[in-house]
């Protein structure tokens, strides 16, 4: 299929999701279109725990891609939730690219995920393979050809099958071009110039929870949450000199954890705040003390109410 997205001037403006197993690189695939990073990545599992906006903006469209996260099989109420989330955002875009890594093999989570996503039928489906990077050209080509045979197995009738890198940038901007085409046309739906419609204090607790989660143990990523509880501008500093007081508080399930966080004599969490500060100075351009606390609060993940207290 030859595509030319420029052909019709009609301006077009709507919404495109990722959707895939954990660790398939939608979130490094969205920051790369989007051009500035607007979702956190690390190769930890539900690493995306929202669905995360980000804005496109083209002369003639306006793309707003919405990163979901990884669907998996639950195994606590946070599970469930996160699941609830992929589906309900594939349902209300306008068209949805499945992000499946040429690293893997096309296993029964691929399927699983397809199969749901053939319910949802008038909504235009396209597969998008990434981390070719990573891989031999022949290994490619057998794989393009295992994800061909899964939109057929299940019945979704892929639109496009768009081999793609987002760290080399291959194909990055055809992906663009394809979802684009796909949009209704229509009205800007945010102002020219803006990124993401994530709060400020979204992103910074996101910022600290990406820089908490390298180099631990398998188990603490699902046990890792992290809520900014003030965010505020020091009183008393001159103009040309701001400081922007951040309080952040770090959650996780047991004692053991909190040990893990925070390190010999605290300094593993100097690590990660120094890491964190300087990618939240980077996103909101001034000078950042951050204050990190870290606290237990027991088997989060499967209690309703604290599931609602740490946003989820």
């Amino acid at each position: 299929m030859t595509l030319d997205a420029t052909a019709d001037e009609s301006f077009r403006s709507g919404f495109a999701c990722f959707v895939g197993r954990p660790n398939v690189g939608k979130s490094t695939l969205m920051n790369a279109l989007v051009g500035a990073k607007v979702a956190i990545t690390s190769s930890r599992p539900q690493t995306t725990r929202h669905a995360v906006r980000g804005i496109v903006n083209r002369p003639a469209a306006q793309l707003i891609l919405v990163d979901t996260p990884g669907l998996h099989r639950p195994r606590t109420l946070l599970g469930a939730r996160l699941n609830d989330i992929v589906k309900t955002t594939w349902a209300e875009v306008d068209v949805v690219a499945v992000c499946l890594a040429a690293t893997d093999p096309v296993g029964p989570g691929d399927r699983f995920l397809v199969s749901e996503l053939a319910k949802v039928v008038r909504t235009p489906k396209l597969a998008v393979v990434t981390k070719t990077d990573l891989v031999t050209p022949d290994q490619l080509a057998t794989y393009l050809m295992s994800v061909a045979a899964l939109g057929e197995q299940t019945g979704v009738g892929w639109e496009e099958i768009v081999p793609v890198s987002a760290v080399d940038g291959f194909h990055v901007g055809l992906v663009g071009d394809l979802l684009t085409s796909r949009l209704p046309e229509g009205p800007a739906l945010y102002l020219d110039g803006e990124l993401t419609d994530e709060p400020e204090t979204t992103l910074v607790a996101e910022l600290v929870r990406e820089a908490a989660l390298e180099g631990v143990r398998d188990e603490l990523p699902h046990s890792l949450a992290v809520v900014v509880e003030e965010m505020s501008r020091r009183e008393g500093r001159p103009e040309d000199r701001p400081l922007l007081d951040v309080q952040a508080i770090l959650y996780v399930e047991r004692s053991s954890q909190k040990g893990i966080v925070i390190g010999k004599g605290g300094a593993r969490l100097k690590q990660v705040g120094s890491a964190a500060r300087t990618q939240i100075e980077a996103l909101l351009g001034t000078p950042v003390y951050l204050d990190l606390r870290v606290k237990i609060a027991k088997n989060w993940q499967r209690d309703p109410k604290q599931l609602r207290r740490l946003g989820f």
